[in-house]
């Protein structure tokens, strides 16, 4: 089975091209400032985003017609379960209609793996996007009436660590229960219970800081920022999940050059870095509970558990809860490949979107 795989981001477009399980090409297509400033929207990049995608299958002699199906990363829709979803018109309708509320760029692979598979006439689909929402009842509670607790969470990651680890010690993946730390730009720690994410705090807003987002923060003293005349609404928005954590402390996002100012001799950065790993290791503590103790590894993946640091700092506070294992790195591209495979093989059936 040929599957091409499209993973847009907010200033590129990675493709990528899998006979079965075996990946035969990929590429990740760069779009310019200037390229993406002639659009007013994320929505207007869709053609001439998936006209950037045919040329680099052309050029690389990859036939469109040879394709068995398209797998796209989802975008923000309404809160549905874990799994892979067939694209249909209810799904590109809610995909519109949710980015021009919250724009995010992975709402574009659903879109356009819809309208290639509809040329070739060729199914399409989305695997487990950030909205995924398998949370119990007690999960939503949280403190005021008039506001529930959200599952917004790096879904697809999770998901696919939850797969590599029941492939490697052979086990059924409605059987597990594990807790997966996602370390990313944002930070997912998720309770997984019989095989479904029953808990996470959300991405955007809650749980450790991380090297962009604040995570939790007192909520009188951002009553107070909202109202001192000093913020715009978009400005807090952008303070909150693009300029805290690690940039505001540090002034940079990037780990190896955090580690290199305690390498240095700097101890604000070492004091930083160590409430970092602090705070995740507390999260996973909460999700601890959520499980009532019951699960068999802590895994800890995403693009921070390259940093042997980062995961033995975190180690040192978790490990007497279970094992670690750490999956250093994102594995969205094969995840979505697989997600389209178990389907096509009959593995697994592709749910409808409504």
């Amino acid at each position: 089975m040929r599957i091409l795989v499209i993973n847009p981001g907010s200033t590129s477009t990675k493709i990528a091209v899998f006979d079965n399980r075996k990946e035969v090409f990929s590429e990740t297509i760069m779009h310019s400032t200037e390229e993406l400033s002639s659009f007013k929207s994320v929505l207007e990049q869709r053609f001439f985003r998936k006209e950037k995608i045919l040329s680099a299958l052309k050029k690389n002699e990859v036939q469109v017609n040879s394709l068995d199906t398209i797998i796209g990363r989802g975008g923000i829709v309404k809160p549905i379960s874990a799994g892979t979803y067939s694209v249909n018109e209810a799904l590109i309708s809610d995909l519109e209609k949710f980015s021009a509320e919250q724009e995010h760029p992975s709402t574009l692979g659903g879109l356009i793996s819809y309208e290639i598979g509809q040329d070739i006439h060729k199914p399409s689909f989305i695997a487990d996007p950030v909205c995924v929402d398998e949370f119990e009842d007690i999960a939503r509670i949280s403190g005021l009436k008039d506001i529930k607790r959200k599952s917004l969470l790096h879904a697809l990651n999770i998901r696919a660590s939850m797969y590599r680890y029941s492939e490697t010690f052979k086990r059924n993946i409605n059987n597990l229960n594990l807790i997966v730390a996602h370390l990313g730009g944002g930070i997912s720690i998720a309770a997984i219970k019989n095989g479904r994410i029953v808990d996470v705090n959300n991405a955007n807003e809650a749980g450790s800081f991380s090297p962009e987002r604040t995570g939790n923060l007192p909520s009188i003293d951002v009553v107070n920022m909202a109202y001192s005349d000093n913020y715009e609404r978009g400005d807090l928005l952008k303070l909150f999940t693009k300029k805290g954590g690690l940039v505001s402390y540090l002034g940079t996002n990037n780990m190896q050059e955090v580690l290199l100012k305690i390498k240095e001799g700097d101890n604000f950065a070492k004091e930083v870095f160590e409430a970092l790993c602090y705070q995740v290791a507390k999260e996973i503590g909460a999700m601890a509970t959520v499980l009532n103790g019951n699960l068999e590894a802590i895994i800890i993946t995403g693009g921070l558990a390259y940093n042997e640091e980062v995961v033995e700092a975190i180690k040192s506070r978790v490990q007497f809860i279970a094992p670690i294992i750490a999956y250093p790195g994102e594995f969205e591209m094969e995840a979505l490949a697989y997600a389209a495979l178990r389907v096509l093989n009959g593995d697994e059936k592709a749910k409808k979107y409504v």
